[in-house]
């Protein structure tokens, strides 16, 4: 992956309840299909510790982080294609939490609209403003932006009522970097205006919260049964049919290419029975479910597969981006090496000064660079055969400005490319610090 060049895009799923036809249309299959635009990075992960604040049942958490994963590899995402995750495989998330709840302001978390909401709920019942409010439901907008900002990425899908969150990633990041230097990518909020909303059995939205779903993967037959079971008016066969207010041609529609919507649309006219127009839509759906379903059921038979999916996803994702932008926040607030510490301490002041990269040629003919920041090296180069292969490896190198950055004990990688070895006495948030302030200054 090339994150210099892609736009990374962020997706989080609670695991607190089962997939249902409504998470299908309105948020799996458009963001599996937006996960192969080849300019996009995207990051799917599974957001446990977030259903934690909502559900106290392990078992439940635990089964639905199944059967949500699941889910979304038998639609299509492919692992190897993009990073898929359990948000708790990542620790350096609630380290980051922690470090960003030290400079949030309990002002604006008091106005998060989860918690706010709470309170007012209180306030009618004539109790205590805080009265069954946890701190995890207060913090939430913290851990929310810490799962955002860990990775940089560019852009979050999200609904209208969680552009606040997005809002609040920003400011934590900006207070942040104000404080400790740039560090973060601010985060734009992806509205997503367009999003399918599916009705369900009662004609509402589908929601787990009114208990009208239908779940994805659902048997056959007890998909036709639930189809069956939506609420229609008493229009007999023959009599002209309403699609504006049909909760079941809405559904037809979500699933049904445009032609197929055109004569479900002129058989409403024409006065076709419920029943025969709930077959139409069971059949319909289930051509497109039924082959996922398979792929689902196999999936759910194999947990253990799923689990290694998972942690080799976070195990990847930590050592290229997770761990060393964590080793360079640590170092920015100041939880340091103490004897490095004490050799700057044990000297005068010393001066901040522009790392920069020297090329030189040795006495055997072959071409050298090294980083330095004032009079410390920080790296040095293996030997090149040419000046224009060190100089190509160097500017590759300030482009990257340290996101790419991958050690192997002393080794210094660029990609698949050896940029050298680290110094003396250099450890790896040296490195990731210098290298960072070669990138641009409007990033």
């Amino acid at each position: 992956m090339s994150p210099k060049t892609r736009v990374r895009v962020l997706t989080g799923i609670t695991t607190s309840g089962t997939p249902h036809l409504g998470n299908y249309v309105g948020a799996i299959r458009p963001a599996v299909e937006a996960s192969r635009v080849d300019d996009v990075e995207s990051f799917f992960f599974l957001a446990d510790y977030h259903a934690l604040i909502k559900v106290q049942e392990p078992a439940r958490v635990q089964r639905s982080t199944l059967e949500i994963a699941a889910a979304w590899l038998a639609c299509g995402l492919e692992p190897d294609k993009v990073w898929f995750y359990r948000q708790s495989d990542i620790p350096e998330i609630p380290e980051l939490t922690w470090l960003l709840t030290c400079v949030a302001g309990k002002g604006l978390l008091n106005r998060a609209h989860a918690y706010k909401a709470a309170v007012d709920r209180n306030r009618v019942e004539q109790l205590d403003d805080d009265a069954g409010i946890t701190a995890g439901l207060f913090m939430y907008p913290v851990l929310m932006a810490a799962d955002i900002l860990l990775f940089n990425a560019h852009r979050v899908p999200v609904g209208r009522d969680q552009v606040q969150h997005i809002e609040m990633a920003r400011d934590f990041g900006q207070r942040f970097n104000h404080l400790y230097g740039e560090h973060f990518t601010l985060p734009e909020a992806a509205v997503e205006e367009h999003v399918a909303t599916l009705p369900g059995l009662d004609g509402r939205k589908m929601s787990k919260s009114y208990d009208n779903t239908i779940p994805l993967f659902a048997p056959r037959e007890q998909l036709k049964k639930l189809i069956f079971a939506i609420k229609t008016d008493s229009r007999a066969p023959g009599e002209k049919k309403d699609t504006q207010e049909s909760a079941l041609f809405q559904l037809y529609q979500a699933f049904a290419s445009a032609s197929e919507v055109d004569a479900m649309r002129q058989a409403y006219a024409d006065g076709i029975a419920w029943g025969d127009a709930k077959a139409m839509v069971f059949e319909r759906i289930d051509q497109e479910v039924a082959p996922m379903r398979e792929r689902y059921d196999g999936l759910m038979a194999n947990p253990a597969h799923i689990e290694a999916l998972l942690r080799d996803g976070a195990q990847r994702l930590r050592a290229a981006h997770a761990t060393p932008l964590l080793a360079q926040l640590r170092e920015a607030v100041g939880l340091r090496d103490l004897s490095k510490r004490a050799e700057a301490a044990a000297s005068t002041v010393e001066k901040r000064v522009a790392p920069t990269f020297k090329q030189y040629r040795e006495a055997d003919g072959q071409f050298f660079f090294k980083l330095v920041s004032g009079d410390r090296v920080l790296l040095k180069s293996d030997g090149h055969a040419s000046a224009r292969d060190a100089g190509q490896l160097v500017a590759a190198a300030k482009q990257d400005a340290g996101a790419s950055l991958r050690f192997d004990g002393g080794q210094v990688h660029l990609g698949e490319r050896v940029l050298g070895h680290v110094a003396e006495g250099v450890v790896p948030a040296d490195l990731i610090e210098a290298m960072a302030a070669f990138a641009p200054q409007d990033a």
